[in-house]
C-alpha cells in the first residue's frame, strides 16, 4: 500500500492513503488516543484517495499513528484467533 506523506511537523501529519477503508479504520483508533487531538480524513471528490489529517498534544503525529497500527495489528490477531477457536 502507498502512503504519501503530504504535511509532517512535530504534531501535526497529513498524508494521503490509498484505500478509504484503512484512513477510516486509523481514523477510529487514532481518536481513541488520549494524546490525539483531532484525527480526520477528507477527500475533495470520490475519485481522488483520502488524506488523512493528525493533530496530537502529547506525542509525535508520527507516533501515534504507528500506534494505532500497532493495536490494529493487535485486535486483528484476536480475531483471528478467535475464529480458529470456533
Amino acid at each position: 500500500m502507498e502512503i504519501n506523506i503530504l504535511k509532517s511537523s512535530k504534531d501535526e501529519i497529513e498524508v494521503e492513503i490509498e484505500s478509504l477503508t484503512i484512513a477510516e479504520i486509523l481514523r477510529v483508533y487514532l481518536n481513541k488516543d488520549s494524546a490525539v487531538d483531532f484525527a480526520a480524513w477528507k477527500r475533495k471528490h470520490p475519485t481522488e484517495k483520502p488524506i488523512l489529517k493528525v493533530k496530537t498534544k502529547a506525542k509525535t503525529a508520527k507516533k501515534a499513528i504507528t500506534d494505532a497500527v500497532s493495536f490494529i495489528a493487535k485486535d486483528l490477531d484476536t480475531t483471528l484467533a478467535d475464529f480458529k477457536r470456533m
